[in-house]
């Protein structure tokens, strides 16, 4: 392999350029001078002394002595792998063991610090950012209910044909999912959604077709309300965000809208006569 790549690779694991100059020509593994060395390597001489030092405190070299003068060998550098190896670990482990004990006490400034402080209203969330996590607090939602699920889900978010082990799971259990699917524009994208459909009427969910415009809202049990805020397809995932409002007053206003549109929606039966 090319020198200057070699040297480039070491820098990046940590050696300095001259350490790892040195270390390329100690690789011919014959004993050499300081002198010898430096030349080779074609770094200044006042240099070489500290870094064959170091490299020999640190076990990569042996220093052999002679009747004349020091010469330098290199060793086995699989060894000096497992050298840096075992020093990379027992660094990553003071540096873990002092992040959990500075994060420890942080935590403490935390809790002492919060508690003057008037806490947020817990019946309101605000949850930014990317799906992973949003999604995560929806099934929350899901799993948590008792007897009743309302949801109006627009084109980008009715995608999936499968219907959920949670969904199965409440309606097994006596709950109710009542759900207002939004029509596309693409005819492939509603073909998909109806299969979807089909499939979740199948498990027992009650599901209603908008050939309307509806907004991706979900009520729970009468109490809890999930908004998608992020209607526009333009909005990056990172900035999406989701509202979740715990209120039983404004969750039954949300629930007189969803029935209003539930009236207004197609059976799937009358949708494949329109069809």
């Amino acid at each position: 392999m090319n020198g200057d790549i070699l040297i480039e690779r070491l820098k990046s694991l940590g050696f300095k350029e001259y350490e790892s100059k040195v270390l390329l020509v100690l690789l011919k593994g014959a004993p050499m001078s300081a002198s010898e060395i430096a030349k080779e390597a074609k770094i200044i001489r006042n240099s070489i002394y500290d870094i064959l030092k170091s490299f020999v405190e640190k076990g990569y070299c042996n220093e052999i002595e002679t009747n004349t003068i020091l010469n330098y060998q290199i060793i086995d550098p699989f060894v000096i792998l497992d050298k840096i190896s075992r020093d990379y670990r027992e660094s990553f482990n003071r540096r873990l063991e002092n992040l959990n004990e500075t994060f420890g006490e942080l935590q403490e400034i935390y809790k002492k610090e919060s508690s003057k402080v008037e806490a947020p209203d817990k019946n309101i969330q605000l949850i930014r950012g990317f799906n992973k996590h949003r999604v995560s607090k929806y099934i929350e939602l899901v799993v948590d209910s008792k007897y009743e699920i309302l949801g109006m889900y627009s084109p980008r978010r009715a995608v999936s044909e499968v219907a959920s082990e949670d969904a199965k799971k409440f309606i097994k259990g006596g709950g109710v999912i009542m759900s207002i699917y939004q029509l596309s524009d693409d005819p492939e994208t509603d073909m998909q959604l109806i299969r979807a459909c089909e499939t979740f009427s199948k498990t027992g969910e009650q599901v209603r077709i908008a050939n309307f415009k509806v907004p991706n809202i979900t009520i729970f049990d009468k109490i809890n309300v999930f908004i998608n805020l992020s209607s526009d397809r333009n909005v990056p995932k990172h900035k999406q965000a989701d509202l979740i409002i715990k209120n039983s007053e404004f969750a039954q206003h949300i629930r007189d809208l969803f029935m209003n549109y539930w009236v207004q929606s197609l059976t799937l039966e009358d949708y494949r006569k329109k069809g």
